[in-house]
């Protein structure tokens, strides 16, 4: 079975980067969007992101467009606007789809491994993946669950793997 380690994705810049870059660590993926109403989500992930990152957790933000156009822009106006106003420092890629025949290979991957309500698909923004050490998924948490009360289980797979 691949784990996150295995995959790829386009920095903001375009440049490939090979998540096993973040082996070792644990991951929580976010699709994200800088005109949603979870918008401001940005803040709490940054955050746990400040908190947690010398302990071992690593945030990846993977904007999409896929949830009622609530990421129109290009990569610029995604750096120079969103996160520049909430002061993200950690992880953001390029733009992906996460449902669909146009899925990112990640975001097919993880659906699968932790479906949703929706089964194997993704809600809407701001649903948060939760990956181990090791690059296996864990949990999945629904896009109304604030980066807040997500510390207690992030921890947890920190210091126990589970």
């Amino acid at each position: 079975m691949p784990t996150l380690h295995d995959f790829s994705a386009p920095s903001l810049r375009g440049e490939e980067v090979p998540l096993s870059r973040f082996a070792g660590k644990v991951v929580l993926v976010v699709n994200t969007a800088s005109q949603c109403g979870l918008t401001p989500q940005y803040r709490g992930l940054e955050e746990l992101h400040r908190r947690l990152a010398p302990e071992g957790l690593a945030i990846l933000g993977f904007p999409c467009n896929q949830f009622g156009g609530q990421e129109p822009g290009d990569a610029a106006s995604i750096e120079g606007g969103c996160l520049l106003n909430y002061g993200v420092s950690f992880p953001v890629f390029g733009k992906v789809e996460v449902n669909g025949p146009g899925a990112h290979p990640l975001f097919q991957w993880l659906t699968r491994a932790l479906p949703g309500l929706l089964g194997p698909r993704v809600m809407w923004n701001f649903t948060k993946f939760l990956v181990d050490r090791e690059g296996r998924p864990l949990r999945r948490f629904a896009p109304l669950t604030a980066p807040g009360r997500l510390e207690g289980p992030v921890r947890r797979a920190i210091l126990t793997g589970a």
